[in-house]
């Protein structure tokens, strides 16, 4: 099993390419396979450590069950084991989330990305419960906990996080936006479970915790993954003018929605709209339509994910000029 300390690099989460029709309440069989395969080997070529599928930006909420094992085994198979793989598996209760565990633990991922069950809110009693539970039914599948305060009602708290390390040992890494006690989410955990923050935070976090952030998420690698990879180069350097360039960029980049990203309650509306629409104008890969029901987006914000992957795009075609180092 991958342990916390063997976590390092880029993970890209992608989307989960949908073929048209794919916004239709009743559309079946909606998994692009051939789009979803051709990705993920384009992002280990082009130099991610791993993949995460199957979280909000791969539509797991949204997935028939039949379409869910699919884009799983699509995922695994694509990998082919040449980087860590962590599938999403959350569901709305612990029974259905089992069902979906199986199917990524018989496909053969590393891990899974998990959350809390959707439906109705967890004390932390409840919380660490559930991923003990799951520890001891899948004790062969590493658990990435998907640390997302808004989508789960929940604060994970520091007593959650050190109730899961006495009690689930699977945990070893969580998925995190903002970590404003990180310091203390180490000590709790004994160092057992790797924080992994996101591309726009990663030098944030490395500033606090430095032998500890190896690793980032981005799921502006469906857009390319060689800014964010400039920015992890820089910080593994230790070059404090080219983090500080490559972390600019990506701001830059980031621009154009970053009023949406930065309004909790406005993102949470439009999240999966916002990173397809931003991965379509990329050009990077084909995502296909969103999901029913979440296919709305607004004109002005839709507009402003154009732009962001516009300038994504532009951003990688400087870092591929010759003479361009990783800032």
């Amino acid at each position: 099993m991958i342990a916390a300390d063997e976590i390092t690099g880029l993970y890209g989460i992608i989307p989960t390419p949908a073929r048209p029709g794919a916004d239709r309440l009743d559309a079946r069989e909606t998994v692009d396979v051939d789009e979803t395969a051709r990705l993920i080997d384009q992002l280990i070529r082009d130099g991610a450590s791993g993949i995460i599928a199957l979280g909000t930006t791969g539509e797991c909420a949204t997935l028939s069950e039949e379409d869910f094992d699919v884009a799983v085994r699509t995922v695994v198979e694509a990998a082919d084991r040449r980087v860590p793989t962590f599938v999403g598996a959350t569901g709305l209760g612990g029974h259905a989330t089992a069902r979906r565990l199986r199917t990524v633990a018989q496909a053969g991922a590393t891990g899974t990305l998990l959350g809390l069950p959707m439906w109705q809110p967890l004390t932390t009693a409840m919380a660490v419960d559930y991923y003990a539970q799951v520890s001891e039914a899948f004790p062969d599948l590493a658990v990435m906990v998907y640390a997302n305060a808004r989508a789960f009602r929940y604060a994970f708290p520091l007593g959650f996080w050190e109730g899961v390390r006495a009690t689930a040992p699977t945990v070893t890494s969580a998925k995190v936006s903002q970590a404003p006690e990180l310091e203390r989410m180490h000590e709790v955990t004994g160092g057992g479970v790797h924080f992994m923050p996101m591309d726009m935070r990663v030098h944030e976090f490395a500033q606090r915790a430095p032998a500890t952030t190896t690793a980032c998420w981005a799921t502006a690698a469906g857009m390319g993954p060689e800014p964010s990879l400039a920015l992890l180069d820089a910080l593994a350097r230790g070059d404090a003018a080219a983090t500080a360039a490559a972390a600019a960029n990506i701001a830059w980049a980031n621009e154009p929605v970053a009023p949406l990203i930065s309004d909790p309650e406005l993102f949470a509306s439009y999240n999966i709209q916002v990173e397809k629409a931003r991965i379509a104008a990329a050009g990077y890969c084909t995502p296909g339509p969103v999901r029913s029901p979440y296919a709305h987006l607004p004109e002005e914000y839709a507009t402003a994910c154009r732009e962001c992957g516009e300038r994504w795009r532009e951003l990688r075609t400087r870092l591929a000029a010759p003479g361009v180092s990783g800032a």
